[in-house]
């Protein structure tokens, strides 16, 4: 992904024409005679809908191809559905793997020409590929997510995404597309049994998640500095979790038992994470050593 400029671009002088300019992505916006009240309102508004548009651009000359679309959508993707060491997130990579059927099929079409039949045989494309009804619902959803994001940013005319909306979901009983197998919880009694086979901080993340529910990208971000332990009842408050980004405050409460499994894992560094893949490679490292048979 091409850097971002942290930088507002500058109001300049061309010095050839005596002209404004402003320099966005690699190309000059020339905007009328330097220092007048008009060129600087020019100035005001491009660079209003250049930050508008996720600091990029948009040219609506020439059509628009849905390749186009698609590389400029991924482009903000990546910055807007992101981590918080700034990777791109699950979501992002959700909206690659729901283009790649409509760009194989129409990568080359003007973004424009886009209509609910074309949309539809992109459907018939993910149900030939053997999708889940579920799954080719939520990929179309997706699609028409990119062609929203593109109406807003007025690079497609607001009909095409009105075009795009007359298609329906898949009901379940109402067309040939298999069904998804109910996902069920693993038996408490399958995950006990792996307890003795695995790290002492595996198996604890194991125990803790039978007793409270948490997530499994919860309890392995556990950090001392997102426990409260002043109560009788200690209040984990994850930094990162699934709905944060709707503004929702995620608390889980932990109970004596559950205590009893964290205690041994608490650091005086209260950032670090409670259960490390390195502090159990370096135990199991430790072990081998004092159970070999063999001199060093």
């Amino acid at each position: 992904m091409s850097r971002q400029p942290s930088t507002t671009p500058k109001y300049c002088r061309h010095r050839a024409s005596g002209q404004a300019v402003v320099r966005l992505d690699g190309e000059d916006v020339y905007l009328g005679r330097y220092g007048t009240a008009a060129s600087r309102a020019d100035y005001d508004r491009v660079i209003a809908e250049w930050l508008a548009a996720g600091r990029q651009r948009i040219v609506a000359a020439v059509p628009l191809t849905i390749a186009e679309l698609a590389i400029a959508f991924r482009r903000h993707a990546r910055a807007y559905y992101c981590e918080a060491d700034g990777s791109p997130s699950r979501t992002a990579c959700n909206f690659d793997e729901a283009m790649r059927p409509l760009l194989k099929l129409y990568g080359r079409t003007a973004a424009a020409e886009f209509g609910p039949l074309k949309l539809k045989a992109v459907r018939q494309a993910m149900i030939d590929a053997d999708y889940c009804r579920t799954n080719i619902n939520r990929q179309i959803v997706r699609v028409r997510h990119v062609f929203k994001w593109a109406v807003e940013n007025e690079m497609i005319p607001s009909s095409v995404l009105h075009g795009l909306m007359a298609l329906g979901g898949l009901r379940q009983g109402r067309s040939e597309v298999r069904e998804s197998v109910p996902v069920k919880p693993v038996p408490v009694a399958n995950a006990e049994a792996i307890l003795p086979y695995v790290s002492r901080q595996v198996s604890a993340m194991i125990r803790l998640q039978l007793l409270t529910g948490m997530r499994s990208g919860e309890v392995v971000l556990m950090r001392g500095c997102d426990i409260d332990t002043t109560g009788k009842l200690w209040v984990y408050r994850p930094a990162r979790h699934k709905t944060a980004h709707l503004g929702h405050t995620r608390e889980m409460f932990i109970g004596p038992r559950g205590q009893e499994l964290i205690r041994p894992f608490l650091k005086p560094d209260l950032q670090a994470y409670l259960f490390s893949p390195a502090d159990a490679e370096r135990e199991r490292r430790e072990s081998l050593t004092l159970t070999r048979k063999t001199p060093m």
